[in-house]
C-alpha cells in the first residue's frame, strides 16, 4: 500500500460523511458537465473518491469508469452503487500515476480535486489526454493556492508530519491555463467559484 493510499484510507469514512462545502457550485459543475453527455457516451472519472458524482452522472450515460488510489473510498463507492441500483458503473482501486491506472478511450474524462495532488500535474493532464477520444472532454476542477502558499504551505507541512494532510501541490489559476493549453486541450468553459481557491474547467481535445 501507497503512503497516500494509506492516508486516504484511514480518513474514507470521514470523507463520506462530510457535507459538500458549496452546495451551488457543486450542482453548478454537475449541469454543466451533464450538458456534455450523450446517452452512448462513455466515461472516465480519476480520483472518484466515494463514488458520489459518478453516480450522479450515471442515469445519463452508458457506462463509467471511476478509479480511486484509496480501496477504502472504493469500498464505500460500491455500497453506495449497490443500493442505487448502479449497474453501468465499475469502481476500482487503480493509481493514475501507475501503468495500471489507463484505460480508455472514453469521451469525457474527468478529475476533480485531484490534479493538486498528484506527483506531476502535468503528466496528469497529458494521461487524460491520452483516455480521451478526439472530440473528448476533459473536466477538471482543481484547487489553487499559489498566492496562499505562504500560509498554506507551513501548515500542510506539519500536518503531513502527523499524518493530517496528503502531498500538495501549490498551483495557480494562470500556470493551470498554461498547462492544458500546451497539452493541446481547446477550453470550452473556464469558472472560479467565488468561495473556493479552485479552477473548474472544460477542455476539448480537438478532432
Amino acid at each position: 500500500m501507497t503512503d497516500k493510499a494509506e492516508f486516504w484510507n484511514r480518513i474514507a469514512e470521514k470523507y463520506a460523511a462530510r457535507p459538500v462545502e458549496d452546495e451551488a457550485a457543486y450542482q453548478r459543475k454537475l449541469a454543466m458537465t451533464q450538458a456534455l453527455f450523450e446517452p452512448d457516451f462513455e466515461i472516465a472519472e480519476i480520483g472518484c473518491g466515494t463514488g458520489t458524482t459518478a453516480l450522479i452522472h450515471a442515469p445519463h450515460v452508458t457506462r463509467v469508469w471511476a478509479i480511486d488510489v484509496s480501496a477504502e473510498m472504493i469500498r464505500i463507492a460500491r455500497e453506495k452503487a449497490a443500493v442505487q441500483g448502479a449497474d453501468n458503473v465499475r469502481f476500482e482501486v487503480s493509481d493514475i500515476e501507475a501503468s495500471d491506472g489507463k484505460s480508455g478511450p472514453y469521451d469525457v474524462v474527468m478529475m476533480h480535486s485531484l490534479l493538486h495532488l498528484l506527483e506531476d500535474p502535468v503528466r496528469g493532464i497529458a494521461t487524460a489526454w491520452d483516455m480521451l477520444k478526439p472530440g473528448g472532454f476533459f473536466v477538471s476542477s482543481t484547487v489553487c493556492l499559489k498566492s496562499k502558499a505562504w500560509l498554506y504551505g507551513p501548515m500542510i507541512a506539519i500536518m503531513r508530519l502527523v499524518g493530517r494532510a496528503p502531498r500538495v501541490h501549490f498551483l495557480s489559476v494562470p500556470s493551470l491555463r498554461e498547462d492544458l493549453t500546451a497539452a493541446g486541450f481547446e477550453t470550452v468553459e473556464d469558472w472560479e467559484p467565488k468561495a473556493s481557491q479552485s479552477l473548474f474547467v472544460i477542455a476539448r481535445k480537438p478532432v
